[in-house]
């Protein structure tokens, strides 16, 4: 790596830190709450927007059934959390919903729920930062006009905050996720005040106007199908909450308390705020359409600010800095929501890679001890995700919240199990009496949670769902394949006796191009490791040069016998391998050392230089048996002056080995 590489990377990440430092990344409470729970929180900016937006296919009307449609979504909230309370203490190393499911269902089940989250966590990064996008977009109009570009940047500045390392990416994040708690108890707690104890006539600026309904008619089924919709949308308030689960690891000691503390802080913020926001939304006449043209008596050119924009701007009239704040706040919160992303899914990717279901690199720490391979992976994921769909929530969240709620589903079928498993064995009164109560707590949490995935299910399949599905049963039948190759390897390498056969005798070859020092050190080499036979092979790729260097072969001091191979194409690659396999053909039992003589150089522009012959040969010989790879580096002088340390003028650069006189 270069030194401006080298530069620019410890610039972006800063000074890599050592393995045993690990323990001090860990997070106190105040900390692990922005970074595992910003997406719950955040998710009250466009969830409750959501909800409007549904039941505006039935007019304005229907806007009287929003506050049951957030008691309903509150209600699975509590009850997801208070069943989650009963993971963290149970499965307190990390592997949440796929540890839980694995040891109770099944490796199959377990691979589901993985499969399933790891697709929710990269919806979870769209859909956070396409809302970002939508919110600055209603106090800045270029943002609106340009969401793509908006997200594809803040997914970038996301990614190489994380990839700094967990506990800096908490201590960023921690000031605006606690600015967009204070700021909406305060717009929420103000407007609430405004109205029902001041008696102000609060009324929004889309208050006046009509609205164009695809059906306002909705009778029986209909209409029932249209609430469920309204409340599957809405239980998108509900994705984050599985990410403590898989982050208890992370939490200071006594993790598993830290992490059930942390969870119920995070239900009670979010129910609160999800309340709030539906309830103030609906008392100042906000109405909330797909598209500007279904608003009757709109303006020429009306441009629709979200359901947080219109109700900061109603509570804070007259203050524009209030309606400022909560839009920023707003946003920031939105765009560091994917940080619970960016925390849960190379976490899941680390456990998945280690019971070896996903590649390997994705198991491997970075210099700041983050999942870096992880990071950089769902990153481009949910790039992929926010170009292909414009950045535009509406048609994301349609994919959103199916693969949370069938992880939801199969944990909590995983903890029933494991909840009996323990009953029975367990003799003392206390304990039977708590896990029993456990386990009523998780049967609750199974109801409510497979009876929203069957909603979601039915409402939002043919709206885009089966993109999510298709996408999950991708990801599980290639994790089986992997895990396939990973345990077809291991037979292979550990189960197969080592015979202990030498081969009989040893053949090397040493290929030549020209008579230089190179081919000297790889012919001293090669003599040095007493071949039983020995000799030199150059390829005819042009006469003339081949005949000099017969020549200048016979009248120089090596001893070694140069063999000159045609080839009427002139190819190097082949020629050099049927020339091995030939060698191989005649003598089975003896092994076959290749010498590559190469040109070490220090700068990247000079590999272009040079036509990495030998790397393209080395990987060909690599898959012929018998036969072994041996590359002879000869550095040249640019390779030196790259490995040599620059002039260190800086104060203590000789106590630290460095010489200031270089």
């Amino acid at each position: 790596m270069s030194k401006l590489t080298t530069a620019a990377k410890r610039m972006l990440l800063g000074r890599p830190f050592r393995s045993d430092s690990l323990g001090h990344t860990l997070l106190p409470k105040r900390i692990a709450l922005p970074v595992f729970a910003s997406d719950a929180m955040s998710s009250v900016a466009y969830a409750p927007e959501e909800i409007f937006l549904v039941l505006s296919a039935a007019g304005i009307s229907a806007y009287v059934y929003a506050p049951w449609v957030g008691v309903a979504v509150a209600f699975v909230m509590a009850v997801v959390v208070a069943s989650y309370r009963q993971n963290v203490h149970a499965y307190p190393s990390g592997g949440g919903d796929y540890e839980v499911a694995t040891t109770n269902l099944g490796p199959n089940a377990g691979l589901t729920v993985g499969s399933a989250l790891l697709v929710d966590y990269v919806l979870t990064v769209a859909v956070s930062i396409s809302s970002a996008a939508s919110n600055i977009g209603s106090a800045i109009p270029f943002v609106a006009t340009h969401k793509v570009l908006f997200a594809v940047v803040a997914i970038a500045l996301l990614t190489a905050i994380n990839l700094r390392g967990i506990r800096e990416s908490g201590t960023t994040f921690a000031i605006p996720t606690y600015a967009f708690i204070v700021g909406m108890f305060v717009m929420l707690g103000w407007g609430l005040i405004r109205i029902f104890v001041l008696g102000d006539d609060l009324q929004a600026e889309s208050a006046g106007f009509g609205l164009k309904a695809e059906d306002e008619h909705l009778y029986g089924l209909a209409f029932a199908f249209l609430i469920a919709r309204s409340f599957s949308s809405g239980c998108a308030a509900l994705t984050g909450v599985e990410a403590i689960s898989n982050g208890v690891p992370a939490f200071r000691k006594p993790k598993s308390r830290n992490a059930a503390t942390t969870l119920l802080m995070l239900g009670t913020f979010a129910i609160v705020l999800l309340m709030g926001i539906i309830i103030l939304a609906q008392k100042i006449g906000v109405v909330y359409a797909h598209d500007t043209d279904d608003l009757i008596g709109a303006p020429d050119g009306y441009h629709q600010k979200t359901l947080i924009a219109q109700l900061a701007e109603t509570v804070f009239h007259g203050f524009p800095i209030g309606f400022f704040f909560i839009t920023t706040v707003t946003a920031l919160i939105l765009v560091l929501a994917a940080n619970t992303a960016f925390n849960g899914f190379p976490v899941l990717g680390s456990i998945l890679a280690q019971d070896r279901y996903l590649p390997r690199q994705l198991h491997t720490r970075g210099d700041r001890l983050a999942f870096s391979n992880g990071i950089l992976f769902l990153s481009g994921a949910a790039i992929a995700f926010v170009v292909l769909f414009g950045a535009e929530v509406t048609k994301l969240i349609q994919l959103y919240i199916v693969g949370v709620f069938v992880s939801f589903v199969l944990s909590q079928t995983g903890m029933l199990r494991h909840w009996t498993r323990l009953l029975r064995t367990e003799t003392d009164s206390v304990q039977r009496a708590r896990m029993k109560r456990s386990r009523v707590i998780n049967a609750v949490g199974l109801s409510a949670t497979a009876t929203v995935l069957i909603i979601v299910l039915i409402t939002k399949f043919f709206a885009g769902a089966y993109i999510a599905i298709a996408t999950m049963v991708a990801i599980f039948i290639v994790m089986k394949m992997i895990r396939k190759h990973y345990d077809s390897v291991s037979r292979e390498l550990d189960e197969q006796e080592w015979d202990g056969v030498l081969p009989s005798r040893s053949h090397s070859i040493v290929l030549v191009s020209k008579l230089h020092l190179p081919t000297r050190r790889a012919l001293a080499y090669a003599r040095a490791t007493r071949p039983d036979t020995l000799e030199a092979i150059t390829v005819n790729v042009d006469e003339a040069d081949t005949r000099a260097l017969v020549r200048e072969w016979e009248k120089s001091d090596v001893t070694v016998p140069l063999k000159v191979i045609e080839s009427p194409y002139r190819e190097i690659t082949k020629p050099v391998l049927d020339y091995v396999k030939r060698v191989r053909k005649d003598s089975p039992r003896d092994v076959v050392t290749v010498f590559i003589p190469e040109y070490v150089v220090g700068h990247w522009w000079e590999q272009i230089l040079h036509n990495q012959s030998a790397l393209r040969l080395k990987g060909r010989l690599l898959f012929e048996p018998g036969v072994m790879v041996t590359s002879v580096p000869w550095q040249l002088t640019s390779s030196t002056r790259a490995k040599t340390p620059g002039m260190v003028n800086a104060p203590g650069a000789v106590r630290r080995g460095y010489d200031d006189r270089t």
